[in-house]
């Protein structure tokens, strides 16, 4: 096994019943496999969807755990892990489940990289970053298919979370993100379409990540450490407001504005 690229696989092809059935040209249907990759200091964890794999939850976290078990002597103590589960839907207890695999193995899980907004949300709220983008994928799973149109228009409607986060915590979704409580600081929002911070903004946050410059960024109270929408950057001011109302940043002729709200939408009704 290579240490600079860590490979575990999963078959589950039953053996032929007969000498003559072995003989047959027709194909034997293979799983995706369970799939590990070190790079660049972390590692990636891939799980295969319901749809690629034969196996119930409770065998592929067994078999999570074992091949965890295998190459624990391949990565070092508190080594950061991304977790890649695709189309995969995965609640609170199973992350915990995960988590708890990995922590055995004394390993950190860091991020996951969804295609599930459930997936996400679970995730979100249970304090990781989260990417909501399927440009990671194992170079070994040539088999899994590459997001098409309809999933990513899909994938672009609005991810709306219940959660504070946390410092460390970074949310990356291909639409507008809603966000029912604080952004503290160390925390980050990258989204390709708007951000709405129903609390306390004061991380960094960069609404219009593709390019979109009608992107905007709205929260109670805007304390950020940087504004990003496009590809126009913006700080907070060095002295806070005496006193805060909701607040929209926007791209204006000269860069990014920040105005109240409600001045902003009698702007925006005006003929």
């Amino acid at each position: 096994m290579e240490p600079e690229r860590l490979r575990a696989s999963l078959a589950a092809t039953s053996p032929p019943n007969s000498e003559s059935e072995s003989e047959q040209e027709s194909p034997r249907v293979a799983e995706v496999q369970l799939h590990m990759e070190a790079e660049d200091g972390k590692l990636l964890l891939y799980l295969p969807a319901p749809s690629e794999t034969t196996l119930e939850w409770a065998d592929l976290l067994k078999e999570v755990k074992k091949q965890l078990e295998a190459g624990e002597r391949f990565w070092p103590p508190n080594t950061l892990v991304e977790l890649v589960t695709g189309d995969r839907l995965l609640d609170h207890r199973q992350l915990q489940l995960i988590v708890n695999a990995l922590g055995a193995a004394k390993l950190h899980l860091t991020r996951i990289h969804t295609k599930r907004r459930q997936t996400a949300v679970a995730a979100a709220t249970s304090g990781y970053s989260i990417e909501q983008q399927a440009h990671i994928l194992p170079m070994a799973q040539s088999t899994i298919a590459q997001f098409t149109l309809d999933n990513e228009k899909k994938d672009s409607a609005p991810l709306y979370l219940q959660t504070t986060l946390r410092s460390g915590a970074e949310i990356r979704h291909p639409g507008t993100v809603v966000i029912m409580g604080d952004l503290n600081p160390g925390s980050s929002i990258v989204a390709d379409g708007d951000i709405l911070v129903w609390g306390r903004l004061r991380g960094i946050t960069h609404a219009g990540a593709s390019g979109n410059e009608q992107s905007q960024i709205m929260a109670l109270q805007m304390e950020p450490t940087q504004l990003r929408i496009a590809d126009w950057v913006a700080r907070a001011p060095e002295s806070p407001p005496d006193q805060f109302y909701p607040e929209v940043a926007y791209i204006a002729s000269d860069g990014i504005q920040i105005a109240r709200a409600a001045d902003f939408s009698k702007n925006m009704i005006q003929p």
